[in-house]
């Protein structure tokens, strides 16, 4: 896919139209993320607070999906995560773009830039209509590692192959890029 053209000189042209100004995509991105980071980790703590790890992959199994069709559903946006290492492939694999995306963001953090404010947007073509596309990495904490480190617990690794039998998200290490939220929505 290619750029077609740049936000700004896009929110430029709505502008100068004599139109009300689109509210900036980026901060809508944005927002989206932090209400979808804000409930699940949320959810996620409760859990790991009730019953430990084990909970928390239950949490991830079936909370995550639904926080993120509902926030889609609410705002008109696509919303989801994606890694280069999925968990689960059949709902969170990476298209072509978000491929490229965590490539990139790969390289950045190889090259030292950190992790937790790196993001990419872009405008692309979807079909033949303009889409705007946003990623924002997800760092990897301390709290991560009792299911996506390189030392599970016996009983929380049979509950992560349970619950996902394709896994490849494990083996990180605080201040990796464990994925990213991904957004779009078509201009």
């Amino acid at each position: 896919m290619r750029t077609l053209m740049p936000v700004i000189p896009l929110l430029l042209i709505a502008t100068t139209a004599g139109a009300e100004p689109p509210a900036n995509p980026a901060d809508e991105a944005q927002a989206l993320v932090k209400q979808f980071a804000g409930t699940l980790k949320g959810e996620l703590k409760a859990a790991l607070a009730e019953g430990g790890p084990e909970a928390a992959v239950g949490v991830c199994h079936e909370r995550a999906p639904a926080i993120a069709e509902s926030l889609s559903a609410q705002s008109g946006w696509s919303v989801g995560r994606t890694s280069l290492k999925t968990r689960n492939g059949a709902l969170n694999s990476p298209d072509a773009w978000e491929t490229k995306v965590l490539e990139a963001f790969e390289q950045r953090a190889a090259a030292g830039e950190p992790v937790g404010p790196m993001r990419f947007d872009e405008v692309v073509e979807v079909d033949g209509q303009k889409t705007y596309r946003f990623m924002k990495a997800i760092p990897t904490d301390q709290v991560c590692l009792a299911c996506h480190g390189s030392d599970i617990a016996p009983e929380v690794a049979a509950a992560i192959d349970k619950a996902y039998p394709d896994d490849q998200a494990r083996g990180f290490a605080i201040g990796d890029i464990r994925g990213a939220f991904t957004l779009s929505k078509p201009l």
